[in-house]
């Protein structure tokens, strides 16, 4: 015999419960910040194709405000933020990106017809959050070539970057070579070496009547 033979009741009303549990999960069940739109392969062919970047010396029309349609959006911390920044940029720090405040202010943009730019210290800090934000449908994210660096280098004549590619190359955070120099007061491999002269102590007499 079957237990729900024994007790049809509180089977029921046993099932009736864990019915009303997964029907109150899937209705209280949170949809998803963000979804991914583009697999890895079409992320990284995307990284190839112009469009996706903005150069340098379109930000003159961008800091002349001669334009309202882009939107800077500076991706370092507030402290460097406040230390310089491009004008008029935002701060959206790397760490608070995926925020649901953030990612609801650039579908706003989007829907609006915004380009947004990323920006970090170099390329290399933007390249992370630009994927990121494509993958997830933001079409209109681009990322700003040469980073706050190149720009802080030539912010006094960015049309005079057209004919530069350095924006391309970037900039060493290390100088290796400074580094692999030899140091003032370091071990010269090639100096003459002394012999070491080892000498034993001799040894004493064991005083008398020892055993």
């Amino acid at each position: 015999m079957h237990i729900h033979e024994l007790n049809p009741w509180r089977t029921l009303i046993a099932l009736s419960a864990f019915v009303v549990l997964l029907v109150v999960g899937f209705l209280t069940m949170q949809k998803p910040l963000m979804a991914y739109q583009l697999t890895m392969d079409e992320s990284i062919k995307e990284l190839t194709e112009s469009e996706l970047y903005f150069y340098p010396w379109d930000l003159e029309a961008v800091i002349a405000k001669e334009t309202d349609t882009i939107i800077l959006f500076d991706i370092r911390d507030r402290f460097v933020f406040g230390q310089g920044h491009i004008p008029g940029a935002e701060n959206l720090s790397a760490n608070d990106l995926t925020k649901e405040e953030n990612i609801a202010r650039l579908e706003e943009l989007k829907e609006k017809g915004f380009t947004v730019v990323l920006y970090g210290e170099d390329e290399l800090q933007g390249n992370g959050p630009l994927m990121l934000f494509r993958q997830v449908g933001f079409s209109n994210v681009k990322l700003l070539l040469g980073g706050y660096n190149y720009y802080f280098q030539h912010k006094d004549d960015l049309y005079s970057t057209v004919d530069d590619d350095g924006y391309l190359k970037g900039f060493a955070r290390f100088d290796y070579a400074d580094m692999a120099a030899p140091k003032e007061g370091a071990l010269n491999s090639g100096a003459e070496k002394k012999e070491v002269q080892v000498q034993r102590r001799e040894k004493t007499n064991v005083a008398a009547g020892g055993c």
